[in-house]
């Protein structure tokens, strides 16, 4: 069978195809019986409105881009963060009757079809998610007068709206539990120091060292157990004394237990260890894990609230709270 048409619709319902337009596309300027026949018209025929021809109309795609600064590999790795949020975007935007958009861009030619893409209208608006300082995407994509929303503090000289967690918040109560454990060679495995969450987590570990009189001890991550497993090692070779770490994700953490099972130091008895997420592992490692849960899907549903609410440049940051949850790791 031929797809139903406009005029198909205008001759069941005896209005002009323009009227049909306009209730189709959701003007208020219809008469509301003429919008009640006209509906009724379309639901016996079956009519499907075309997309690309009703976004000529409205001017709008009905789709959001979520723009991922990372590669493919480190997107869907293990790291169960970039899953809860892009199953948090998706349902915050099927409830919203939108599309999620799902962009990659690790390299200067994703970079440019990323700006390319959004320039071109394809998207009524673009979250970012885990951008690092070099990434010129904030710039570009915010001139291309686009909304833009940041997943995390932006760490770009342009700034557009953004929500995150507490990351500083939730690193210092890491350290004043650990602290009030009586532990007093304290180091911390940081996040990458090119984005603001791994900033944000060394700033709020520095902040209670000093605090409390203590030497700061650093070893620098990315996030993945991998590097956990190497910045461990590397602080154990540094202080073989410490007594406690603090890692600034649970897959470092994860990987941080594991380095100090090959060296014989147990957990927590020798070295007390404090992760940060909360993800569903951290309640199965062995000893189950304390850390800091930061609500990934909350800011992830914020966001897409923001976006869609239209909030401007120059809007306060949102910053929810986090919360620090004890386990036998300390």
């Amino acid at each position: 069978m031929k797809r139903p048409t406009l005029e198909a619709v205008a001759a069941r319902a005896g209005v002009s195809r323009a009227t049909v337009s306009r209730v189709v596309n959701g003007s208020a300027t219809v008469n509301p019986r003429i919008r009640t026949v006209v509906l009724r018209a379309v639901e016996e025929l079956g009519y499907v409105p075309n997309p690309a021809a009703r976004s000529l109309v409205t001017q709008r795609t009905g789709s959001i881009g979520l723009v991922v600064s990372e590669p493919p590999a480190r997107v869907f790795s293990d790291d169960p963060f970039f899953s809860l949020v892009i199953r948090a975007v998706s349902q915050e935007l099927e409830a919203a009757d939108k599309q999620v958009v799902l962009m990659m861009a690790s390299s200067p030619a994703g970079y440019d079809r990323v700006e390319r893409y959004v320039a071109g209208r394809h998207v009524d608006g673009v979250i970012l998610l885990s951008q690092h300082g070099s990434d010129p995407l904030p710039t570009a994509l915010v001139r291309t007068g686009v909304p833009v929303i940041s997943h995390g503090r932006p760490v770009s000289t342009t700034r557009p709206p953004y929500c995150d967690a507490d990351n500083v918040g939730g690193a210092r109560a890491a350290v004043e539990h650990l602290l009030a454990r009586g532990r007093r060679r304290i180091a911390t495995i940081t996040g990458p120091v090119d984005m603001s969450a791994g900033l944000d987590r060394l700033a709020g570990y520095r902040e209670l060292m000093s605090g409390s009189g203590r030497r700061s001890l650093v070893a620098v991550g990315d996030f993945t157990r991998d590097s956990g497993v190497a910045a461990m090692s590397q602080l154990l070779e540094d202080d073989p004394g410490l007594d406690a770490v603090f890692a600034a994700s649970d897959l470092m953490a994860i990987g941080a237990l594991r380095a100090l099972r090959r060296a014989g130091r147990r957990v927590p008895d020798d070295v007390a260890v404090v992760g940060f997420d909360d993800i569903e592992a951290a309640r199965f490692t062995d000893p189950a894990l304390t850390t800091v849960r930061q609500p990934i899907a909350e800011v992830a549903r914020t966001i897409v609230r923001m976006l869609l609410d239209g909030v401007e440049e120059g809007a306060e940051p949102v910053v929810l709270p986090t919360e620090l949850i004890v386990r036998d790791s300390t």
